[in-house]
């Protein structure tokens, strides 16, 4: 499917110069068709740069499963969540009727926020607007831009760069962080559920020690490092998020805790004062809370995935030590 949609969008027609006034802009499709909790929220920096950019903009969101809805729930701007079933087969009308809702509504600007998704680039094919982004790769943007293969990161570089081909004057303000928008309320009854946890006034380390497939450590490797936070830094509390298998790789030692709602999730660990996982979605749940985020990774790209923002840093393990990782967090609980 890539082969044939690789090509999609290479006909369109720009606009010239002019033709995009930025207070006409009012409906937005934003078109990111994966289930995962970590791609809905990666697209939230594309979502709040449109709110930033269009005064007067609403967005529609075209998404798969129904983790979108809680992730974007405090976004006032967001006018509708279209759902698609994670797999087309176990739902083909409600499928096709998602399709067809992108056919029949005229949008200002349709963004698809990824240039690997052949639905997402179909999509912006069939869908009617004046204005269109497909996500294309941009030399002159990768040229400028280090961070440009970041996955949250490109879509707002790509409307960036859109917006000053068509004459508006360049955008050279800080990419908006992954941002789930805790309410204060939210936060309070998370900072319950940790003082019931720990029941003491010590600064908290969160560790979260699951992930899919090669991206998970091993027991043995999260029992030494786990050990090693207890040497260095008595002074702390450390705890664990499991995951709904109710898995952990050091063995229950540390006080530990479940929820079912990733909200609620959220508001825990903006609590806490560092979160500490391997690159999963609940990893950049972390980062979208506003909390300091040591990501591990070990067979993803860092390029494409590392958190970023609020003192955060991703750590290759393949190529540090202990000792790199360590100073690495002790410098986020130093400041």
């Amino acid at each position: 499917m890539h082969s044939i949609t690789k090509n999609i969008g290479s006909n369109y027609s720009e606009p010239k110069v002019g033709d995009l006034n930025l207070v006409d802009i009012k409906k937005v499709l934003i078109i990111r068709p994966n289930h995962r909790l970590g791609n809905q929220l990666l697209l939230t920096p594309i979502v709040q740069e449109v709110i930033n950019t269009f005064p007067n903009g609403e967005i529609d969101l075209f998404v798969k499963g129904g983790v979108a809805n809680p992730v974007f729930e405090n976004y006032n701007q967001i006018r509708r969540i279209i759902q698609l079933p994670k797999k087309p087969f176990s739902n083909l009308l409600k499928y096709a009727n998602g399709w067809i809702s992108i056919k029949q509504t005229h949008y200002d600007l349709v963004i698809n926020g990824d240039k690997n998704s052949s639905s997402g680039r179909l999509l912006t094919q069939i869908s009617k607007a004046n204005f269109k982004i497909f996500g294309n790769d941009h030399e002159d943007i990768r040229l400028k831009h280090h961070d440009y293969e970041h996955i949250s990161k490109y879509p707002v570089y790509n409307l960036r760069y859109y917006l000053t081909k068509l004459g508006l004057p360049e955008n050279n303000a800080p990419i908006p962080l992954l941002d789930i928008k805790l309410k204060d309320s939210e936060i309070a009854v998370g900072k319950k559920i940790l003082d019931n946890i720990i029941k003491n006034n010590k600064r908290t380390i969160c560790l979260y020690t699951n992930a899919t497939g090669d991206k998970c450590y091993s027991e043995d490797w999260w029992n030494t490092f786990y050990t090693r936070l207890q040497n260095d830094y008595p002074d702390y509390n450390i705890i664990e998020m499991l995951p709904i298998e109710n898995i952990s790789k050091i063995n229950f030692k540390a006080p530990h805790f479940y929820s079912q709602d990733i909200r609620e999730m959220a508001a825990i660990i903006k609590n806490t004062s560092i979160f500490i996982a391997a690159d999963n979605g609940v990893m950049h749940l972390a980062s979208a809370s506003l909390t300091p985020t040591v990501g591990f990774f070990s067979v993803t790209s860092m390029d494409m995935y590392a958190p970023y923002g609020n003192g955060s840093v991703a750590l290759q393990t393949n190529e540090t030590s202990m000792d790199d990782w360590l100073k690495a967090i002790n410098n986020i609980l130093i400041f």
